[in-house]
C-alpha cells in the first residue's frame, strides 16, 4: 500500500497529541506515535495529557519532545473542571501556534469542539456519525472495531503516515532498575509470578478470593507469588493474603512505575485483570494470564494470545478456566 502524507514533514514542525487517559490507553497509543514521529523527525512532538503523563513523557522521550498538562473538560471524567484554569490552558495553547494537533482521545463525541479552540493550523482525528468534526479531511470515522493499538494505527495511515506494526513498548531505565534494586525483595529471577489484584476501576476487579487460589497454585509448583499493586491497593492485596495457605512476597506500595516494569521483566510470568500491567507485561513479552471483565478482551487484552491467556469473564465466569490456564504457564 503506498502512503502519501496529508500534511508535508517539510511543513509540519509543531504536533500537539491529545490523549489525556490512563497508562494502560496511554501503551496502547504508542504504536501511532512511533510511526508519527518516524514520518516526522524533524517536528517537535507535545502530549497534552493527565498530570501522570508527564513521566510517560520522559520514559518516550524518543517519539515525544514535551508535556503539557490538560486540565480537563466537561464531560471527561478524569479531572475535575475549572473554567478559569481551562481559559488559561487554551490560551497557553493559542501562544503555541502548533501546525497540528492529533484528536487522539475516542470518537470525538465530546472533544472535537474543544480541539478546534486550541488553535492550531490544521486538526485530525475521529470524528462519529452526527457528531461534528472539522470538513477538512483529516478526520476519519472511528474505527470502533479491533485492538486500541490497531485503531491509532489506522488513524495514522488515514493521515498517508506508514505504520510500524503494533506492538507495544516499555522502555525501562536505568532509574527503573536502580528503583528495583531498592525495595530489595526476597525473590529470584525468573522463579517468580507477578500476581496484581487491582485495578482503578472496581467493576475490572477479579474478586481477590480467586487472585488467592490462584497465588496458591503459583506457590504449588515451586514459585514464590509476587503481589503488586499500588499503596491505594494495599487492602486489595491484604484481602489476597487473608484467603491465601502460602505467603507471598508482598511487593505493592513499595515499587514506582519503573520498579514494577522491572519487576514484570524478571518475572516468570503475570497474573493480573485487564489493566495498565498487563500492557507492561505484553510491551515486556513476559508471559501472562488476563481476566478481562470489561466486556472488550478483543480491544484491550494483549494481543499475542500464544503468549498471554485471555479469559473473559464477563462470556466464561469459569474459575476452573482460568486455573487451567495458570496450569499451563508451567507446562510451556
Amino acid at each position: 500500500m503506498d502512503f502519501h502524507l496529508k500534511l508535508s514533514s517539510a511543513y509540519v514542525k509543531k504536533i500537539a497529541i491529545f490523549r489525556a487517559l490512563q497508562l494502560g490507553d496511554m501503551l496502547c497509543a504508542v504504536p501511532a506515535i512511533r510511526a508519527l514521529r518516524a514520518s516526522y523527525p524533524d517536528a517537535e512532538i507535545t502530549l497534552l495529557g493527565l498530570p501522570w503523563a508527564k513521566s510517560f513523557t520522559e520514559r518516550f522521550k524518543d517519539y515525544i519532545d514535551r508535556f503539557i498538562w490538560f486540565p480537563g473538560y466537561p464531560g471527561l471524567p478524569e479531572q475535575e473542571f475549572s473554567a478559569p484554569v481551562f481559559c488559561a490552558f487554551l490560551e497557553k495553547m493559542i501562544g503555541e501556534e502548533f501546525n497540528l494537533v492529533l484528536q487522539m482521545q475516542g470518537n470525538g463525541t465530546i472533544v472535537n469542539p474543544m480541539i478546534e479552540l486550541l488553535g492550531a493550523e490544521y486538526s485530525a482525528g475521529y470524528f462519529k456519525e452526527g457528531i461534528y468534526a472539522p470538513d477538512n479531511g483529516l478526520f476519519m470515522e472511528y474505527p470502533n472495531y479491533g485492538h486500541e493499538s490497531e485503531r491509532h494505527v489506522k488513524l495514522m495511515g488515514f493521515l498517508g503516515i506508514p505504520p510500524l506494526g503494533t506492538d507495544l513498548e516499555f522502555p525501562l531505565t536505568a532509574r527503573d532498575y536502580a528503583d528495583f534494586n531498592e525495595t530489595a525483595l526476597p525473590i529470584e529471577e525468573k522463579k517468580y509470578v507477578c500476581i496484581h489484584p487491582g485495578s482503578r476501576g472496581a467493576w475490572r476487579r477479579w474478586p481477590p478470593e480467586y487472585f488467592a487460589r490462584l497465588a496458591d497454585i503459583v506457590a504449588g509448583q515451586g514459585f514464590t507469588p509476587v503481589l503488586t499493586g499500588t499503596s491505594d491497593e494495599l487492602d486489595i492485596v491484604n484481602a489476597v493474603v487473608s484467603h491465601m495457605f502460602h505467603p507471598p512476597v508482598i511487593a505493592a506500595g513499595k515499587t514506582s512505575m519503573g520498579a514494577v516494569a522491572v519487576l514484570i521483566a524478571k518475572a516468570f510470568a503475570l497474573i493480573s485483570n485487564c489493566t495498565g500491567v498487563s500492557h507492561i507485561a505484553a510491551a515486556l513479552k513476559t508471559p501472562s494470564v488476563v481476566i478481562s471483565l470489561d466486556g472488550e478482551p478483543d480491544r484491550w487484552a494483549p494481543q499475542n494470545r500464544s503468549l498471554h491467556d485471555v479469559i473473559d469473564w464477563t462470556v466464561n465466569p469459569d474459575f476452573n478456566l482460568v486455573s487451567d490456564a495458570v496450569e499451563r504457564l508451567f507446562r510451556k
